[in-house]
Order: C-alpha cells, then sequence, then structure tokens
C-alpha cells in the first residue's frame, strides 16, 4: 500500500440517509441530493457521481501522458465512463468501463495515451485488481 508523503487536496462532504439522503462538500460547492440506481427519483447516486471524478480525473491523466509525448489533445476529448452496481453470490460489487474519444489522434498513439493514463490516473490506481475495468477508444 502507497503512502503518500505529501498531501495536495482533501475532498470533504458530509452525507446523511445513505442513498436516499444529502450530499454536502464542507466548502458548499457540492450540495446534491442522493436516489437509489434507477429510482427515478430527484438526485444522484454514488456510482455516477464515482463515474464522473474517475472520467475527469482520467482525462487529467491522458493530459499528463499526451504532454510527456508531446502530443496536442483535441478540444472535443472525452471520457463516457460506465459505472455498474451488480451482485455475486449474494455481494455487492462495481464494474467499470470507461470509453475514450480522442478524434483526430491515430488509433496506436490513443491506445498508448489510454493505457498510460490507466497506470498514472488514481482512479485507475485505486480500483486496479479490485474491479473489472474494461478500457475501449471510440469514435
Amino acid at each position: 500500500m502507497t503512502k503518500i508523503d505529501k498531501v495536495l487536496y482533501t475532498g470533504k462532504t458530509l452525507t446523511t440517509g445513505g442513498r436516499e439522503g444529502a450530499s454536502r462538500s464542507d466548502d458548499g460547492q457540492l450540495d446534491i441530493r442522493l436516489s437509489p440506481p434507477g429510482s427515478n427519483r430527484d438526485g444522484t447516486n454514488p456510482e455516477q457521481l464515482f463515474a464522473a471524478g474517475w472520467s475527469a480525473c482520467f482525462i487529467g491523466a491522458i493530459g499528463i501522458a499526451a504532454g510527456k509525448q508531446k502530443v496536442k489533445l483535441p478540444q472535443d476529448l472525452s471520457v463516457d465512463a460506465e459505472v455498474d452496481l451488480g451482485t455475486s453470490d449474494g455481494a455487492y460489487f462495481l464494474q467499470a468501463r470507461l470509453n475514450v474519444r480522442l478524434p483526430g489522434i491515430e488509433p496506436a498513439l490513443a491506445t498508448a495515451l489510454v493505457e498510460e493514463a490507466h497506470q498514472t490516473c488514481p482512479y485507475s490506481k485505486a480500483t486496479r485488481d479490485n474491479i473489472h475495468v474494461e478500457l475501449k477508444i471510440v469514435e
């Protein structure tokens, strides 16, 4: 397990009511209602929040990989993150797919950037060998 030498940022939230509650950051920038997946209630769910955080972080990691190779990334670069909540043998698990769109980048280079990003993104590191993750380059 890696111990952080220098903390760069700490995100703090207070959540009440679980999947049917609310979550608010200490600075007030995040203030959301929560709802169970598929309930059609107002609010989001933890899987959506995880997908949003991971995809944003992953785009940053692609940027770092591209910078090392002196590659200019397209402005419409995007990551469509899909996080599944499911069960196996009566226990709950997550699995994920990251569908990366890098228009104008040749496929071999796009693959190299995505693979490097997956090695450096903190979310990817946190999930490595813990959940099933698929990476895909899409047009």
